[in-house]
C-alpha cells in the first residue's frame, strides 16, 4: 500500500512540510484532468514504498490554488522536492525514471532524519553538494576529490607535495555548522577555510588572503573522523567553502583524505509563512 498524502487544502500543505523537519518531501503537483498525471500517478505511489524515509504528497493544483501559484507550478504534472521547507529542485513531465532519479539525488543516505548526524540538530550537507562544479587543485590523478565525498569512494590525496585547495559547491545556500575529515597518519592538520570565493583560489592567495576561519586539527580529529565546529555565526550563508589544507599530521609530501563531510542546514529559500497570510487573507477554515 502506498504512503501518498492526499493535500486537499493550502493549510494542510503547509502542515505537512512544517512537521516533515528534515525528511525529503517529493510533491506531486497533479490535475484530475491532466493525463500524464493519471498514468504516472501508480509509480509515485510506488516510490513512496520504496523509499519509506522520504514524505510524499499529492497537491491538486485545483484545490491549492495558491499553493500551486507561489511554488510556480505552470505545467502538470510538476514533481518539487524539498527539506527543511527549502526547495531541493524539481522535475516536469511523466518521466518515471526521471522523477526516481532526482528522488535518489535528494533521498541522500535515507536517514528518516537527522537523529543519526554526529552533529545534534545538524544533518549531513552532502546531498546540497554539486559534485560537478567542485575542484581541487594539486589532487593525484588516481586519487581526486570525489573519492573523498563518499565514504565508499576511496580516498583523496595530494600530488606534488603536502598541500591542497578544495572547493566544494553547494546547490543553494546553506548553515555549515561544523567540518568532518577522516584521515590517516597523513591527514590533514593546519587549514584555513574561505567562502563564496568568485572562482579557485589559488596556492599564493591561500596563503596571502584572510581566512574566514583558521583551524589546527589533532591527530585524534582526523583518525576518528570527529566532527569539529566551525565559528558557526560566520557561515550562515554559504555557497561554496574552499578548504587550504597547509600541512598534514605527519610531515608526509603527500596529504590523504579518506572522507569529507559538512554539517548544518540549508538556507530557508521558501518563505513557508506566506502560506499563512495567503490562507489567512481569503479566510479559509482550518
Amino acid at each position: 500500500m502506498g504512503a501518498v498524502r492526499v493535500i486537499n487544502d493550502d493549510s494542510q500543505f503547509y502542515g505537512e512540510m512544517a512537521s516533515a523537519g528534515a525528511k525529503l518531501v517529493v510533491v506531486d503537483f497533479t490535475a484530475t484532468w491532466c493525463g500524464p498525471c493519471q498514468r504516472i500517478a501508480p509509480v509515485f505511489e510506488q516510490l513512496s514504498v520504496k523509499y519509506p524515509n522520504a514524505v510524499f504528497l499529492k497537491v491538486d493544483v485545483d484545490k491549492c490554488a495558491d499553493t500551486a501559484a507561489m511554488q510556480g507550478v505552470s505545467a502538470m504534472p510538476t514533481f518539487i522536492f524539498y527539506r527543511n521547507q527549502a526547495k531541493l529542485g524539481l522535475c516536469q513531465g511523466a518521466d518515471p525514471a526521471g522523477l526516481e532519479s532526482k528522488i535518489q539525488q535528494f533521498y541522500g543516505s535515507g536517514e528518516a532524519d537527522d537523529s543519526d548526524s554526529p552533529v545534534s540538530g545538524h544533518m549531513d550537507l552532502t546531498p546540497y553538494i554539486t559534485k560537478s562544479t567542485c575542484e581541487c587543485l594539486n589532487e593525484s590523478d588516481e586519487h581526486n576529490l570525489q573519492h573523498c565525498l563518499n565514504p565508499d569512494e576511496g580516498y583523496l590525496e595530494s600530488d606534488c607535495d603536502e598541500q591542497l585547495i578544495i572547493s566544494i559547491s553547494f546547490s543553494q545556500a546553506v548553515k555549515v555548522h561544523s567540518l568532518k575529515i577522516k584521515a590517516k597518519e597523513n591527514g590533514p592538520k593546519n587549514i584555513k577555510l574561505y567562502i563564496n570565493q568568485p572562482r579557485t583560489i589559488d596556492f599564493d592567495m591561500a596563503d596571502s588572503n584572510t581566512s574566514v576561519q583558521d583551524l589546527t586539527l589533532t591527530k585524534e580529529d582526523v583518525a576518528e573522523g570527529n566532527p569539529v565546529s566551525l565559528r558557526y555565526v560566520k557561515f550562515q550563508y554559504v555557497q561554496n567553502l574552499q578548504i587550504f589544507v597547509k600541512d598534514n599530521q605527519s610531515g608526509s609530501e603527500t596529504t590523504r583524505i579518506d572522507y569529507l563531510a559538512m554539517f548544518g542546514s540549508p538556507v530557508l529559500t521558501t518563505n513557508m509563512g506566506d502560506f499563512k497570510r495567503v490562507i489567512g487573507k481569503k479566510g479559509e477554515s482550518h
